[in-house]
């Protein structure tokens, strides 16, 4: 360890935290999680993360890796290990104005991205948070407010620099390493750390943003109504559904539709959102033409001691009428967890099923249940969250790596289907054999 450590000082620009620092404090917390490693590592370079893993590996320690933090596992911190934190690394810079090619660093957040781009009249299709992480995000997926028009954040991605275990850097894309390209678009941080991404960006105007609720007793033909719409609406409108939310009523709050329509004109825009104001009774609409940029929200740190216990599910086009049918009913009881549902396809579904390591390309809908509270009111509600995903079962596949909050074999199942799972192991035994990068929704390497 002292030597290692030796080396490490020698070799590292950057900051190095460690307990008892005025700063250690918040620098070993993640969003949604506490910890106390014994080194928390803050990069400035490319070169500085290269020292760091080998400092890790040398060490024998775990290895935690943060972007934004977002994590609802907790991956981003640990205890007793090495925590990365890519902040310094927040570059985004265009490197080919006639392709839109954007170069962003593995430690940005999507705000820092929006708030460069917006300006340049570009936009990327990401997430809806501002704080959150571009790597986390990206690497597993990416279901933002032009998702059924421009795909997942990981669609966007046409090269990457990695450092994998070795401390060495790697360059990929679909011709440079193309099974680690293959495999950083979908595997999460299993296979190194992403220092730059290549995201070919989009020429963007504002976009028709806002939400439109409708009254709890009209949820089950709302819900109906809004997925049989989605089927036919154009690729321009993304929308997600949310209802049964504690914060605003529990079973008696408002349906909420928000919509995101990407196109020309408040005409096309009216054509395109006006049947979902004609799926009930209209409580609030606030749709309005706003820059993309500020469709993004701020992300909230949970108070101490509050937990989060996210799952998350696919559904396939024929199984969405029995989906519903549940989700609707237990909205409508009481106590009721959280409930998100997100339209998919469009461009999503265009990418063939092997062309990366994100499985899930023929779901119509991907829905989130949430329970938040202190640790004995979360514990308290889990039998009847699991008695409501006993009934979810037979309809549903997947999940979502981006909105779980636990990491069992039976998640990693979930997330990677057989097939991909085999050939992801694959990929880690080459590149991360004897998988110092764990701290995630971990595929081991292949034997």
């Amino acid at each position: 360890m002292n030597s290692a450590l030796e080396t490490l000082r020698r070799d590292f620009d950057g900051d190095i935290i460690e307990p008892g620092a005025p700063e250690y404090e918040s620098a070993s917390r993640a969003v949604f999680a506490s910890g106390s490693p014994a080194y928390v590592l803050r990069p400035r370079s490319v070169s500085d993360v290269q020292a760091d893993v080998r400092f890790a590996a040398a060490a024998g320690l775990a290895l935690s890796v943060r972007g934004g933090g977002h994590g609802f596992p907790g991956f981003s911190t640990n205890d007793g290990g090495v925590v990365i934190d890519l902040g310094g690394l927040s570059g985004v810079e265009v490197v080919d104005r006639e392709r839109h090619v954007v170069r962003i660093g593995g430690g940005a957040t999507w705000g820092q991205v929006a708030a460069i781009l917006s300006p340049l009249g570009l936009a990327i299709s990401s997430g809806d948070t501002k704080s959150v992480g571009v790597g986390g995000l990206t690497l597993t997926g990416g279901i933002g407010w032009k998702v059924r028009k421009h795909g997942l954040a990981l669609d966007n991605v046409v090269a990457a620099e990695v450092v994998i275990a070795g401390g060495e850097v790697v360059r990929t894309s679909a011709t440079e390493n193309p099974e680690l390209f293959w495999a950083i678009r979908g595997g999460g941080g299993n296979l190194g750390i992403v220092t730059a991404f290549d995201f070919v960006a989009h020429p963007t105007t504002d976009v028709y943003f806002g939400t439109i609720a409708f009254p709890a007793s009209e949820a089950p033909a709302v819900l109906r109504g809004w997925a049989d719409y989605l089927r036919t609406a154009p690729e321009e409108l993304t929308s997600t559904l949310g209802f049964a939310n504690p914060f605003t009523g529990g079973s008696e709050a408002p349906v909420e539709i928000q919509v995101a329509f990407d196109g020309d004109g408040p005409l096309l825009a009216a054509e395109a959102i006006d049947p979902i104001r004609r799926l009930g009774t209209v409580l609030s609409d606030d749709v309005e033409l706003k820059p993309y940029a500020d469709t993004l929200v701020d992300g909230a740190t949970p108070p101490p001691g509050i937990r989060f216990v996210a799952r998350s599910a696919f559904v396939d086009s024929e199984a969405v009428p029995a989906v519903l049918r549940i989700l609707a009913e237990v909205g409508a009881s009481e106590p009721s967890p959280f409930i998100s549902i997100r339209s998919v396809g469009g461009a999503v579904s265009r990418v063939p099923d092997d062309a990366t390591a994100f499985a899930h390309r023929r779901a119509e809908l991907m829905f989130v249940t949430t329970i938040a509270g202190p640790e004995p009111v979360v514990d308290a509600g889990r039998p009847a969250l699991q008695a409501i995903w006993a009934r979810l079962a037979p309809h549903v596949s997947g999940a979502y790596a981006n909105f779980l909050a636990s990491a069992t074999a039976e998640d990693v199942a979930a997330i990677y289907p057989a097939e991909t799972y085999r050939r992801l192991a694959a990929v880690k035994r080459r590149y991360d054999p004897a998988n110092l990068f764990a701290g995630n929704h971990n595929v081991p390497p292949a034997d």
